[in-house]
């Protein structure tokens, strides 16, 4: 499994969270509303939770690595927000039963054991609760930032043997479905995110198969190799960066009467 911690410093820098038009969309479901309490699962440096807290929401965030729950902490405190950061596993938690109103998981879902973690989600809300399972994916199309940037890492670092995928739905449904949810809603969109040449290969540090895996001086030798063909390919500072956003939302039943 790569260690997001080893690149927990570029991700805090660099790694950009959803944009507004989410967060819009998510309102028509009932999420985020300032009274709300709120967990957010494989937290990282809680881009997501920092979201929800600046709307008012109480809201803790959980991640199994420490480098990544130390940046969350840093960045919440220089933004002024309180949020409860805990170590932790999502599959278990630790936290009691029955206690947020909303589970989160951004991005991390296909990270964990999925039946284990929805077992688990479902034993921490409330009767009427949500869980967001959300993505914020790269989206490659013929000849732009992504597909470039693709290129360039699978010439630095090995295609994953029955690596993790995200944006697997529908087939994630059955595990949440035996967990206890029901009435799945989704949503899906495209929407450019804008970075400058320096963060973007910043941001690529941080993903899975880059600064997680990678030996100093193999990440080095990628770094250079990228910069070098974005300023080939797109010669501007900035960069339009296709990104795939998705959102599938499931109820914890009321108890009937």
């Amino acid at each position: 499994m790569a260690d997001f911690g080893k690149a927990a410093a570029d991700y805090a820098a660099f790694r950009q969270g959803f944009p507004a038009s989410f967060f819009d969309r998510l309102s028509g479901f009932d999420i985020g509303r300032p009274d709300q309490s709120i967990l957010d699962l494989g937290t990282g440096t809680g881009l997501l939770a920092r979201a929800f807290a600046a709307a008012g929401a109480r809201v803790t965030g959980l991640d199994r690595s420490e480098a990544l729950l130390a940046e969350a902490r840093a960045a919440s405190r220089a933004a002024g927000l309180e949020i409860d950061y805990r170590l932790g596993a999502a599959e278990d938690t630790g936290l009691g039963a029955a206690g947020f109103d909303v589970v989160s998981a951004a991005t991390c879902w296909h990270w964990f054991d999925r039946a284990a973690a929805a077992r688990e989600a479902f034993r921490l809300l409330r009767p009427g609760g949500r869980l967001l399972i959300a993505h914020l994916d790269w989206h490659g199309l013929h000849g732009n930032v992504i597909e470039v940037t693709q290129r360039v890492i699978d010439a630095h670092s090995p295609a994953p043997s029955g690596g993790r995928h995200t944006y697997r739905f529908p087939d994630w449904l059955g595990d949440l479905e035996a967990a206890g949810f029901r009435g799945f809603e989704v949503f899906a969109y495209t929407e450019p995110l804008t970075y400058s040449q320096e963060a973007w290969c910043g941001r690529v540090r941080a993903s899975a198969r880059v600064g997680p895996v990678m030996d100093p001086e193999t990440l080095g030798r990628f770094d250079a190799a990228l910069a070098a063909e974005l300023r080939r390919r797109f010669p501007g500072e900035s960069l339009a960066v296709d990104h795939r956003i998705f959102a599938l939302i499931m109820g914890k039943p009321r108890p009937p009467g």
